[in-house]
């Protein structure tokens, strides 16, 4: 793979601890994300991956320790401020309108972009016309972009799985986040679909130069595209660094690579 240059570091998680009740799901977890960096976290099923995504976005508020974006710590955000600030997710389990076109499935994700009122856009008048041409332009990059002109008139439910993920991602893209949160983009997928995905992902990294932070539980994936990769493991911190180091570690071994998942 070729080297990618990665810039400062724009994203700190210091110190997270989450619990639910009396379980702890996370426990003093603590990593940076630089610049277009491609940061993957790993671990078992259990391990804390998605509570730490879930961190991040702002679904869940953590009991201890900070995030800090661009210098700026959040506590306490919403989903919907965690995407103002420039964050954008995609989910494991599709939040897709199976009724609804590829097309206008990855329009919704233009919504935080528009700047007319709802009236003004359901009569379709003046500013909101053009606004709703513009977006659509842009929606019809991602879809060339993403490789699924064929299917931008086709119901989403009516895809195979693999092509259905890959909208998720384009519904993401559409938001022009900063960081993009992938969660597990590569579940349920047959090789040849993984293949595709994590090109579009280096794609998405090199072509709109966003930073990425992708929980992935396939290693072979995560070791060829990610710059540095933080292992959980039953909701602690037990190894983090470059794919070699991590591949190395001798705790991650044990707690990992050493089982099959």
């Amino acid at each position: 793979m070729a080297e990618r240059k990665t810039g400062d570091v724009i994203l700190e998680v210091n110190n997270i601890s989450l619990n639910f009740g009396g379980v702890k799901a996370l426990t003093d977890i603590s990593f940076n994300v630089r610049e277009h960096e491609v940061r993957a976290i790993i671990g078992p099923n259990g391990a804390g991956k998605s509570s730490m995504l879930n961190c991040i976005n702002g679904v869940y508020t953590p009991q201890q320790g900070s995030i800090t974006f661009r210098g700026k710590t959040f506590s306490n955000m919403n989903s919907r401020q965690v995407a103002e600030m420039g964050f954008a997710r995609t989910f494991q389990n599709l939040a897709l309108f199976k009724g609804m076109s590829v097309l206008d499935n990855i329009m919704t994700g233009r919504n935080l972009r528009m700047k007319t009122n709802l009236f003004q856009q359901a009569i379709r008048w003046g500013a909101a016309e053009r606004e709703e041409t513009e977006q659509r332009e842009f929606v019809e990059k991602i879809i060339d972009f993403l490789e699924i002109q064929a299917h931008r008139k086709t119901p989403v439910g009516r895809l195979p799985y693999g092509l259905q993920k890959r909208v998720d991602l384009g519904r993401a893209l559409a938001m022009e986040p900063q960081v993009l949160l992938l969660d597990e983009p590569m579940a349920g997928m047959n090789v040849e679909e993984k293949q595709d995905m994590s090109r579009f992902i280096l794609d998405v990294n090199d072509e709109y130069g966003t930073t990425i932070v992708l929980i992935e539980h396939d290693m072979s994936v995560v070791m060829d595209i990610s710059d540095r990769i933080v292992v959980l493991d039953y909701g602690k911190k037990i190894g983090d660094g470059t794919p070699s180091e991590v591949r190395t570690n001798p705790d991650v071994i044990s707690a990992y690579l050493g089982t099959s998942h």
